[in-house]
Order: C-alpha cells, then sequence, then structure tokens
C-alpha cells in the first residue's frame, strides 16, 4: 500500500493538528465521534446534556492538544477528557436544586433496536444508571456499557484499576435491585429481590432478632 493511501494513525493526526494542519483534528473527531457521544449519553442519560458535554469536551482537547504526553492512546485521552466534562456537568447539575426525571424520550439511546422489548430495556437500564453515585456511573458505562477493559478504563478515569474494579462492584450491587427483573421477568419491578422470596410464615412478636 503507498504511504498516500495508508490510513494515518490517530498520533500523526494529532501531531499534524499541532502543526497547523486545519483538517487533522476532524478526522480524529469523525473516527471517535460515536464512541464518545455514546459514553456522554449513558453517563448523562440525557441527549442535550450529551451534547454539550461532548462539544465541551471537543473544544477542550482542539485547544489543549499539546498537552498530549502519549502515554496512552489518543482515543483513551479524548474519552478521558469527554468522561471529565461528563462528570463536572453532573457534579455542577447536583448544585442545583433537584431537576425532575427525564422523561423516556430524553432517555433513549442513540442508535435503538426496533424491538419494543429492547428499547424498553435499554430505558430501565438508563434510568437505574442515573440513579448511581457520577464516579460508580461512569466506571459501569465504559466497562459494561462500552465493552472496555478495566485497565483501559482506569486510564480513561485517571485512577488505579483496583479503583475502577471497586467502583464496578459497588456499581453493580446497587443496580441489582432495580434490573433483577430483567433476569426474573416474572417477579415485579417494584419488588425487591428478597420480597418475593421470603416466606409468608413470620416469627411471633417478641421473639429474638437474629
Amino acid at each position: 500500500m503507498s504511504d498516500e493511501l495508508r490510513p494515518v494513525d490517530d498520533r500523526a493526526l494529532l501531531q499534524a493538528h499541532l502543526a497547523g494542519d486545519p483538517d487533522a483534528f476532524a478526522e480524529l473527531v469523525r473516527r471517535h465521534r460515536d464512541r464518545l457521544w455514546a459514553v456522554a449519553l449513558r453517563t448523562l442519560g440525557d441527549p442535550e446534556d450529551a451534547a454539550d458535554a461532548v462539544q465541551n469536551a471537543l473544544i477542550s482537547a482542539y485547544r489543549g492538544a499539546s498537552g498530549y504526553r502519549g502515554d496512552a492512546a489518543v482515543t483513551t485521552w479524548m474519552h478521558r477528557i469527554v468522561v471529565n466534562a461528563c462528570l463536572d456537568l453532573v457534579r455542577r447539575r447536583r448544585a442545583r436544586p433537584a431537576d425532575p426525571l427525564p422523561d423516556e424520550a430524553a432517555l433513549q439511546i442513540a442508535d435503538p433496536t426496533d424491538a419494543i422489548a429492547d428499547f424498553d430495556t435499554a430505558m430501565v437500564v438508563d434510568k437505574a444508571l442515573a440513579a448511581l453515585p457520577p464516579d460508580q456511573r461512569a466506571a459501569l458505562v465504559l466497562v459494561d456499557v462500552q465493552g472496555y477493559s478495566v485497565e483501559d478504563a482506569a486510564q480513561i478515569l485517571g485512577c488505579p484499576v483496583g479503583t475502577v474494579k471497586s467502583r464496578c462492584s459497588r456499581g453493580r450491587a446497587r443496580l441489582l435491585p432495580a434490573l433483577e427483573h430483567l433476569r426474573n421477568p416474572s417477579r415485579p419491578s417494584n419488588v425487591p429481590p428478597l420480597a418475593a422470596e421470603t416466606p409468608t410464615t413470620t416469627a411471633p412478636e417478641g421473639g429474638a432478632s437474629a
């Protein structure tokens, strides 16, 4: 393959951007925008907020490209900036009076399937994710939703691998009561996992507690 036809790698594109190539950064965005958008949308749960976060992150990446140290892949660096923009937005939003939960249209994922069941499941998952603390939500979106390795997620989040594992573990434990009915469709979604399995007999009043 000739040099003219060989795809330019991300690092070369970033260097070209720093050297003044007006099209290099746009090519980086074109390559990675879908995953950047997906991470922002699932982290924030609202398309308008996700669009704001991605836009702010890309502006920061464009202006701060000289700060890329080369210790991680360019896409990891870009994802880190997007996740930080999302977490900043969540913190600012939590500092304001509580907003109403987004409606179903706002929770629609970027590319929903045609199957109603899959669409409903996605909305349930998004609502459950929205209830998590931001750090746990970001870790789960990267590892469980987007399929990044724990090591890559740690680079994106700028924290140790053990911290990502801990956040994912705590986040999954918090999600389980809200999502258990997806694994057991016969259980109503508003019934805690143990409630439907608790024996009907009760201990006599005044009995010793366990």
